[in-house]
């Protein structure tokens, strides 16, 4: 009978600490756009840069009650792309695009890309995600995104795009 309430107990244990360990998990949202010029060339990869993202880690991190020197991990979630104009149009244009991150004092890396665009493609379009440990990025005060893009039409307008990005953040249970 003893053997039953310790075991018991242990799923107990062990079951109040997932509840925790879920506590210190959270998704943290940045958006910027980008703009991609009509002058474009057509099956030439070329670079278009966001403007420096905020990250404003520090207060996120105390929103949700951690800190800097709690994060395990901070992996990019999804990401999207958006045409938001000119009107009406779509990704069709478009033949690839991979996304890279960059932040002061560390190396490029690549977080996402989308290989053979489909001419349907509509208006929004989800980038396949690398699975890598960004937190030195997000930890900076700011970042930028370069998205490498080879188009296959001639663009005969200005393309705004907005870029949405959701990072989930893993942080250490109490601090330990």
């Amino acid at each position: 009978m003893r053997k039953f309430f310790q075991f018991v107990f242990c799923v107990v244990l062990f079951s109040a600490c997932d509840k925790v360990d879920e506590l210190t998990k959270f998704d943290m949202d940045y958006n910027t756009s980008v703009v991609i010029e009509s002058a474009a060339n057509i099956n030439l990869p070329f670079n278009v840069f966001t403007p420096e993202v905020e990250t404003n880690s520090e207060s996120e991190f105390e929103v949700n009650d951690t800190r800097k020197d709690l994060i395990e991990e901070i992996k990019l979630k999804s990401m999207r792309l958006n045409v938001t104009g000119p009107e009406g149009e779509d990704f069709s244009f478009l033949e690839s695009v991979e996304i890279f991150i960059s932040a002061e004092g560390l190396e490029e890396v690549q977080i996402a890309a989308a290989v053979e665009i489909p001419e349907e493609t509509g208006a929004s379009l989800d980038l396949d995600i690398s699975d890598i440990d960004i937190q030195e990025y997000i930890k900076k005060d700011t970042f930028n995104l370069r998205l490498n893009t080879v188009t296959d039409e001639v663009l005969t307008e200005d393309h705004t795009i907005d870029v949405q990005t959701v990072f989930f953040v893993d942080a250490k249970i109490f601090g330990i």
